[in-house]
């Protein structure tokens, strides 16, 4: 009678599981930065972006952006051509821990057309504008 209550258990705990934590970023400490996209990889789990940021002072450093995953990303409208190389943003996000240049985005903006994305609680929106 044990048995079924333990599979049952495991099979429910079995997706949670299997995501990710994002325990790397510090969500308790928001930065925000400004920069040109080098590259942008919609790939599956999570899509992110490589923006070049120049600080007050020192060299232009890339920093990796993870956003929400793939498949929310496309259900919102986002496509591996939303961004490009030399799109001028500014993102919101949680830094990497580790003090990497990494961050997790909660909010990214590109002024030149509009294009507004945040993540509120554990879901994607995304004000698409229209693009030549």
């Amino acid at each position: 009678m044990i048995r079924p209550l333990v599979l049952s258990l495991a099979l429910a705990a079995g997706p949670a599981a299997g995501h990710h934590s994002l325990a790397a970023y510090d969500g308790a400490r928001p930065i925000t930065l400004t920069g040109e996209v080098t590259e942008f990889s919609f790939t599956n789990p999570h899509p992110y972006l490589v923006v070049a940021v120049k600080p007050p002072s020192g060299p232009v450093q890339p920093w990796r952006m993870e956003m929400d995953n793939l498949w929310e990303l496309q259900g919102i409208g986002m496509t591996r051509d939303t961004f490009r190389s030399r799109d001028r943003l500014t993102v919101t996000g949680s830094p990497d821990r580790g003090g990497a240049h990494a961050l997790y985005v909660r909010q990214l903006d590109r002024p030149a057309d509009g294009l507004f994305y945040e993540q509120v609680g554990m879901s994607p929106r995304l004000r698409l504008p229209n693009r030549k």
